[in-house]
């Protein structure tokens, strides 16, 4: 029978090594890089991380990604709409709401966010707040987004016609992101 010498002190070790900051061999050090390769003074911006993350559906990676780039650059009103868009894709519909609306508060005039708020407003609703909210998207836009216009319309289907009839049950509000990026709100599990 063999003995198991225990795994700590190689585990601290391991960790230890870990932990250095990478460093070239000495022949290399203080070479310019060839031409055409720019310096990696610092990280991939995590707003970018996180925008990728989300077209690729890991939501909840995203949302790290953007909690990370607030932490480093702090939170624009940009980084606020995209830590709500992926809130909502994660089903977290209160929080989202409030990441737009305190998006909102920082410039009123965001279309992203006054769009995201009323998908959101819909997904609870609120169609009459809803409405209000997108019509002022609309016309901050000058009516040149699809999915705004989308969402103004099924806003205004749903005010209208509060009964539920089955009909639109395929409909589902889109979000917007900067870049022209759009997300589409899809049903929990």
């Amino acid at each position: 029978m063999r003995k198991h010498r225990p795994l700590l002190p190689v585990l601290l070790l391991l960790l230890a090594a870990c932990s250095r900051e990478p460093r070239l061999d000495a022949g290399f050090e203080g070479l310019e890089a060839p031409d055409g390769i720019g310096r990696l003074d610092s990280a991939i911006d995590g707003l970018v991380v996180g925008d990728r993350l989300m077209e690729a559906g890991e939501y909840e990676l995203a949302l790290r990604a953007y909690y990370r780039a607030g932490a480093e650059d702090g939170l624009s009103v940009d980084l606020m709409t995209a830590i709500g868009a992926a809130n909502l894709a994660l089903g977290r519909i209160g929080q989202a709401e409030n990441q737009f609306r305190a998006a909102l508060e920082d410039d009123p005039a965001f279309v992203p966010a006054l769009n995201n708020l009323g998908a959101v407003l819909i997904e609870r609703g609120q169609f009459g707040e809803a409405r209000r909210v997108l019509e002022q998207a609309f016309a901050l836009d000058s009516g040149g987004s699809e999915t705004i216009r989308d969402n103004l319309r099924l806003a205004i289907a749903r005010m209208e016609n509060q009964v539920y009839t089955g009909q639109d049950e395929q409909i589902r509000p889109g979000l917007i992101r900067r870049g022209g990026g759009r997300y589409i709100l899809q049903p929990t599990r």
